[in-house]
């Protein structure tokens, strides 16, 4: 895993800066994936475990995350191969995010 972390470095720096243009249609899917990432923990949060809500909600937003990894995929900057290498790292982070928990990467 660290292996394909550290290979990944560049494609990540890139994904970093990419959500980060919201007017961009990378950035609004990004927006989307977030927000419905967002509403789906809060339901679940009230009655199960933080762990089991952030993975609930992974579950739940997956259409959006596909919508913004195919829009990652068709950009010029990354293909689909370099998104399929990242991803789980970014799931990772935003499992993190929703726990509350800090993740040191380059996403």
């Amino acid at each position: 895993m660290r292996r394909v972390l550290l290979a990944s470095l560049p494609a990540l720096a890139l994904l970093a800066a990419l959500p980060a243009r919201a007017e961009s249609s990378e950035g609004a899917r990004h927006a989307a994936w977030q927000t419905c990432l967002d509403e789906a923990f809060s339901d679940q949060v009230r009655t199960t475990s933080r762990s089991f809500a952030a993975t609930k909600a992974v579950s739940t937003c997956r259409d959006r995350e596909e919508a913004y990894l195919g829009a990652l995929a068709g950009s010029p900057l990354l293909d689909g191969e370099d998104v399929a290498r990242i991803r789980p790292a970014l799931i990772a982070r935003a499992r993190d995010r929703l726990m509350g928990e800090r993740r040191f990467s380059a996403l």
